[in-house]
């Protein structure tokens, strides 16, 4: 079937399949090469439990079409399919509107759910990928704390409230965002998901169980039954963070769906759209039962659909791809191209690498390397366990007590190009790497430090936490981080807290406080890295130009920045500490530098706690970075 159904005359190349709403009439068009009979079923309300029927016509390419005519905005439907005498009844997997747990889809006019403002809102400056600063955070991680002061709590419209505050007064939600700095909010999946039930409060999962790609997710919203509800709200939330200059990026999950058979995909074409063992079975490479083939051209068609959808209609600045090995390089290169035709600016990246053993050929598989000369961005494990170890074990990696690794550490800061014959690694550009020690995935930084360094203090377990964030964030590349580690999150040593619930997961608001230096240090990091234009070099030659290692004694690197950009600081000298005891640097150039970061705190203009500046050497305090310029 695969062979047949991949034939020219079956490959649909129009961008009108779903319920194309117009005042006048819809027109339905939907897929499906080898149905005999398609109907499509609308339905007044969401709740209505028998529907108008209406036969679809089979047309070219193996797509079935019909025109109502009259106003159908906001009204619900799904098709009736029948295949060798068996009738199914199917949500469309085009539908852009649903009701709740994906029952229905819903027909959508999108002007009339429009926030006010929506299409002339304020949306942030174009930046370069390496000035990005993305912060990964799950829609009810941020706000369910009792203590959060929101009061849409696990919900979109949670974001969009300003001026909240925690225990003590502490600056929370989207505030806390625009305090910190960030400029991209990486979400955790948003799209409909089919692992919990959307009607009822309290349920927990990431996410990464897709059914309806092109749909908001409901549990989010504040009446899942009400398809124009999670719409309205979800643009509502993107609105109040473009409008504070936060880009939002949307985590997708093309590569498996949460079942097979009884999915959308499998009940309008069985097995076209996944790949299958020679006996007929999935293949396995996403680790959940399937994946999808984004080879064949109508899986690899509505990959490109979906994401244009989204960042044309919802406005999304950025996409990131779960198990993007799965994908073949083709077919990402082409949403590539679609994307930056719609916003030239647009981040996209993800995992470089499976989570089983795939039927896609190794050499379509996007793994680490084949993203060169993309504009596709990866996820850098290699820097990643070099800074802290391995993910969930006692492993120890660079900041944590591990001897030998400066070399590693090198290849991260210089942006994992090939920057000598000795530091090398796989990118072509900086812009590449996606720099980062933790994610929703695996043991959060606090807790991986508590399970491989229980011998240590609780302060130089903090210390190991501002290290390797401060590692991440003065190297060249993109920085990215887990929601909450600036503040030293816990999950209390769950490694896979996917269903683990709120009280796991969510963000412990009063943990700002208690790690107030922390959280002012990364804050500051921050707002040292985009005001100095050297931090955030896009080419791999000005890399090669402008930043040179300094000899140190072990455990500790050591590097200069030599700024040809106005408004920056001639020279930037930053120095990672890792061992337990002092260590002396020799500075790089005669005079007088300026310290702006040390143990206790970073300031752009100066520190103001320990010494101020510094002559011929600087003595460096254990498991810290100090940063020193010249004007």
């Amino acid at each position: 079937m695969r062979d047949i159904l991949d034939m020219p005359q079956y490959i649909y190349k129009g961008d009108d399949l779903g319920a194309n709403y117009l005042k006048e009439y819809t027109f339905f068009k939907v897929w499906s090469p080898i149905a005999d009979e398609m109907k499509v079923v609308i339905y007044n309300t969401y709740d209505d439990s028998i529907g108008r029927e209406y036969e679809m016509t089979k047309a070219d390419n193996g797509v079935w079409c019909i025109k109502l005519d009259g106003d159908y905005a906001h009204r619900y439907y799904n098709y009736k399919i029948k295949i060798n005498g068996r009738e199914d009844e199917t949500t469309d997997p085009y539908t852009k509107g649903s009701t709740a747990n994906g029952n229905k889809g819903m027909i959508v006019d999108f002007n009339s759910l429009n926030p006010k403002g929506w299409e002339t809102h304020n949306i942030p400056k174009p930046i370069k990928s390496t000035e990005s600063i993305i912060y990964e955070m799950h829609v009810r991680d941020f706000s369910v704390d009792l203590d959060s002061g929101i009061k849409n709590k696990g919900k979109y419209l949670a974001f969009t409230e300003q001026g909240t505050t925690g225990i003590n007064g502490v600056v929370t939600g989207i505030d806390h965002l625009k305090e910190l700095g960030i400029t991209h909010l990486h979400l955790l999946p948003v799209y409909d998901f089919a692992s919990i039930d959307e009607t009822k409060e309290g349920q927990y999962n990431w996410g990464y169980d897709p059914y309806l790609y092109n749909v908001p997710e409901g549990s989010y919203s504040t009446d899942p039954y009400d398809g124009r509800v999670r719409i309205r709200e979800f643009k509502e939330m993107v609105k109040a963070l473009h409008e504070n200059d936060i880009r939002v990026v949307m985590d997708v999950v093309y590569n498996h769906t949460y079942t097979v058979c009884n999915s959308p995909f499998d009940i309008l074409v069985p097995k076209y759209y996944y790949r299958t063992n020679p006996d007929g079975s999935y293949s396995n490479g996403s680790g959940c039962g399937n994946e999808t083939a984004s080879e064949k051209a109508m899986m690899r068609k509505f990959i490109i659909d979906s994401v244009k959808f989204w960042a044309a209609e919802y406005k999304i600045d950025g996409f990131r791809f779960d198990l993007m090995a799965l994908h073949d390089i083709y077919t990402m290169k082409q949403v590539e191209k679609e994307l930056k035709n719609i916003n030239p600016n647009i981040l996209i990246y993800g995992e470089p690498w499976t989570g089983g053993t795939s039927n896609l050929s190794p050499s379509l598989q996007l793994t680490k390397g084949k993203q060169k000369g993309t504009n596709i961005a990866v996820f850098n494990d290699d820097f990643r366990n070099a800074i802290k170890g391995d993910n969930d074990g006692t492993g120890l990696g660079f900041v944590n007590g591990r001897f030998g690794l400066e070399d590693e550490i090198r290849k991260g800061i210089a942006g994992s190009i090939k920057y000598s014959s000795k530091i090398k690694s796989f990118t072509q550009e900086p812009g590449e790497s996606i720099n980062y020690v933790s994610s929703h995935d695996n043991l959060c930084l606090s807790d991986k430090f508590e399970k491989s360094n229980p011998d240590n203090s609780l302060e130089d377990r903090e210390k190991m936490n501002r290290l390797a964030l401060s590692i991440v964030l003065t190297s060249q590349g993109i920085p990215f981080i887990q929601g909450g580690t600036e503040i030293l999150r816990t999950k209390n040593g769950d490694h896979n807290s996917y269903v683990s619930g709120d009280d796991t997961n969510k963000i412990d608001w009063s943990k700002k406080n208690t790690y107030k230096e922390t959280y002012e240090y990364i804050k500051n990091l921050i707002i040292l890295r985009k005001s100095q234009k050297i931090f955030t070099l896009h080419k791999a030659k000005h890399i090669k130009k402008y930043l040179k290692f300094i000899d140190c004694e072990k455990n500790v690197t050591a590097y200069l920045l030599n700024s040809p950009y106005k408004g920056d600081y001639k020279n930037i000298l930053i120095i990672h500490n890792a061992n337990k005891n002092k260590t002396t640097v020799s500075l790089p150039l005669d005079g007088e530098w300026k310290i702006i970061a040390n143990q206790y705190e970073v300031n752009k203009n100066g520190v103001n706690r320990g010494e101020g500046t510094a002559k011929n050497e600087i003595t460096v305090s254990p498991i810290s970075t100090f940063i020193l310029c010249k004007e």
